[in-house]
């Protein structure tokens, strides 16, 4: 696996284990998140309330793939967690990421597709 898809498996693993530092890290100060059929997120300030507001306990994480590709990459699988009313569920997601450079990266745009499977 390339380093980018080692960072991108490492940021996708702080998502399940709620570690909201270490995903603020990896982003940039200007960082886009669209989230598709709900909204878009614009800069750390956003980002980091959306993030605390989302990550509420440990979640299972099982990825399928991580595709990186110069300053693009795409990871898709699904998370086991919680809906809101408490019970168990499975959303199948799929991000695709724009980096901010080649050496020590970090994510300068999010675009995140994701669905209720179960």
């Amino acid at each position: 696996m390339t380093e980018k898809g080692k960072f991108l498996r490492k940021f996708n693993e702080a998502f399940a284990k709620g570690d909201t530092q270490f995903i603020a890290e990896s982003v940039t100060k200007d960082i886009q998140w669209t989230m598709f059929g709900d909204k878009t997120i614009n800069g750390m300030e956003e980002f980091k309330k959306e993030i605390e507001s989302m990550v509420q306990s440990e979640c299972g994480l099982e990825l399928d793939k991580i595709i990186t590709h110069g300053n693009t990459a795409a990871v898709n699988g699904v998370i086991h967690a919680q809906d809101q009313n408490g019970n168990p569920a499975a959303y199948a997601f799929c991000d695709v990421y724009t980096l901010s450079g080649f050496k020590n990266p970090r994510i300068k745009e999010m675009k995140s597709y994701f669905t209720k499977i179960k």
